[in-house]
C-alpha cells in the first residue's frame, strides 16, 4: 500500500504540471486575434501584445510559485491575468484566461501540499475575479459598440456638415485637410466650403469662437447661409452681408466667427474678403507670401461693435500659383518648447504640384511639431491653378481625378507675375 500511495502521489503533480504549460501556449494563441484580423501598423502590434500579456503574467506567476519554494504565497497574483484580460479581450477570452489561472492555481496548490481549506479559498478568489472580469469585458464591449455607433453618426454628420472637396473644381486643383480637437467627435468649430456658382468658384474658411456643440451649431449656421447666398448674390460683399445679418440674429453677445470668403469671378483674379481671419498664403514658385488685408475688418458677428464694413481685395493668380486657406489651429500649434508652427516656412518646403500631397505632408509635419496630438481644431484648404486649366466652365465641378503633372514633392517654378501684396478696392 505504501509504494502504491507514494507512486500515486508522485504521478499527480507530474500530470497536472506538464499539461498546464502546454496549455499556456494554446491559450495565448486563442487570446491573440487571428492573423487576418490584426490591424496593420503600430496599433495592431500593440493590440496583439496586449492580448498575450495576461497569459505571460500567469506563466510568470506559475514559474515563481514553482521555483521560489513558497507555493501559495504567489497564487493570488494569478488573478492579475483575468483582470487584465478584461481590458483587452471579450468575455469568453476572459473566461479562458480565468480557467487557465484556476487550473494552474489548483495544480500548484496540490503540488505544494496545501490544505483543502486554503485551496478552496484560492480557487474561489480566482473564480470570483474571473467572473467579475468577464462581466467587465461584456460591459466594455457594449460601450465600444455604442461608441462605434456614435462615431458613425458623427461621420455622417461631418459629410453633411463639411462636404468633401473634389480634386478638381472649375480651373483649380483643390484639397482639404481637417482635424477636430476632439478626436472622437470628428467635427468641431472650424468650417470650410467650396462651391461652384453661376458667379464662379466661391469658398469660405472660418473659425468659430469656442469649441464643442455650441461652436458646431454656429459653424453649421454660417455654412448654410453661405451656400445659399453664394448662389444668389452676384457680389461677394453681399454674400458677406447676408452672413453678417444672419449671425446678428442668432449669435450671443460674446460669439463671433473669423472667416475668409473668396471668389473667382473670372480668369486670373481672385476676390477676398477677410473678416478678422488669418491671412491666406500665396505660393508663387518657391516664394510664400501672406495676403494681408489692406485694412483690418472685425470678425463676423462683431460689425455692430466696430462699425466698420468689410473691404474687397483682388489678388492676381498666374498659372502655377497656389493659395492656402487655414485656421489658427494650424499656426497656433506649439511644440514642447512652446514655439508656434511656422506654416509659411513649412509650406515652402512641402509644396508640390498636387495639393492633396502638399496638405498630407503639412499635416504630418504639424503632428510631428506638436508631438502627435492637436489641441485645437485645424483646417487647411489649398487651391492650385495648374499651367493647363482643367476642361470645363468655371463654376462647375470637374472630375474627381487630379489635373496637371504630378511631381514627387517638387516645387513649382514661377509662371507669370503676381503682385506681392493684394490690391484693395472698396
Amino acid at each position: 500500500m505504501r509504494p502504491a500511495r507514494i507512486h500515486h502521489h508522485d504521478r499527480r503533480p507530474q500530470w497536472q504540471l506538464a499539461h498546464p504549460f502546454s496549455a499556456l501556449w494554446r491559450a495565448a494563441r486563442r487570446a491573440a486575434p487571428p492573423r487576418g484580423e490584426v490591424p496593420s501598423g503600430g496599433a495592431g502590434v500593440r493590440r496583439h501584445f496586449a492580448s498575450v500579456v495576461p497569459v505571460l503574467i500567469i506563466a510568470a506567476v506559475a514559474l515563481l510559485a514553482l521555483t521560489g519554494g513558497t507555493g501559495m504565497s504567489w497564487l493570488p497574483l494569478l488573478a492579475v491575468g483575468p483582470a487584465l484580460a478584461a481590458a483587452t479581450s471579450g468575455p469568453w477570452g476572459v473566461l479562458r484566461i480565468g480557467a487557465l489561472a484556476v487550473g494552474l492555481g489548483a495544480a500548484i496548490a496540490i503540488h505544494a501540499g496545501t490544505s483543502d481549506r486554503e485551496l478552496a479559498i484560492v480557487l474561489s478568489a480566482l473564480s470570483a475575479v474571473t467572473l467579475a472580469s468577464s462581466l467587465a469585458a461584456t460591459l466594455r464591449r457594449r460601450r465600444e459598440q455604442v461608441l462605434a455607433a456614435v462615431r458613425s453618426v458623427a461621420e455622417a454628420a461631418q459629410h453633411a456638415f463639411l462636404k468633401p472637396v473634389p480634386a478638381t473644381v472649375g480651373p483649380f486643383q483643390a484639397a482639404v485637410r481637417y482635424s477636430a480637437a476632439a478626436a472622437e467627435a470628428r467635427i468641431g468649430g472650424d468650417l470650410y466650403a467650396l462651391v461652384p456658382t453661376p458667379y464662379g468658384i466661391r469658398l469660405i474658411v472660418g473659425d468659430v469662437r469656442g469649441k464643442g456643440l455650441p461652436a458646431v451649431g454656429v459653424a453649421a449656421l454660417v455654412l448654410g447661409v453661405f451656400r445659399e447666398a453664394a448662389y444668389d448674390e452676384p457680389d461677394l460683399l453681399d454674400v458677406v452681408h447676408r452672413i453678417e445679418r444672419s449671425l446678428a440674429r442668432n449669435l450671443g453677445p460674446d460669439d463671433f466667427v473669423t472667416a475668409v470668403i473668396a471668389g473667382y469671378p473670372d480668369a486670373d483674379r481672385m476676390e477676398l474678403v477677410n473678416c478678422g481671419h488669418a491671412a491666406p498664403l500665396l505660393a508663387q514658385g518657391s516664394a510664400v507670401l501672406p495676403v494681408e488685408p489692406a485694412r483690418p475688418t472685425p470678425p463676423l458677428g462683431l460689425r455692430a461693435l466696430a462699425d466698420e464694413s468689410p473691404i474687397l481685395q483682388e489678388v492676381a493668380l498666374a498659372d502655377g500659383n497656389q493659395l492656402l486657406f487655414y485656421t489658427d489651429g494650424v499656426t497656433e500649434a506649439r511644440d514642447h518648447e512652446r514655439e508656434f508652427y511656422p506654416l509659411s516656412e513649412r509650406l515652402a518646403v512641402h509644396l508640390s504640384e498636387e495639393p492633396s500631397r502638399t496638405l498630407a505632408a503639412l499635416h504630418e509635419d504639424l503632428l510631428t511639431h506638436v508631438g502627435g496630438e492637436l489641441h485645437d481644431d485645424a483646417a487647411m484648404l489649398l487651391l492650385r491653378k495648374p499651367a493647363v486649366a482643367p476642361v470645363g466652365p468655371v463654376g462647375s465641378a470637374g472630375s474627381a481625378g487630379s489635373v496637371g503633372s504630378v511631381g514627387s514633392n517638387a516645387v513649382d517654378e514661377p509662371v507669370g507675375q503676381c503682385p506681392s501684396r493684394p490690391v484693395a478696392s472698396e
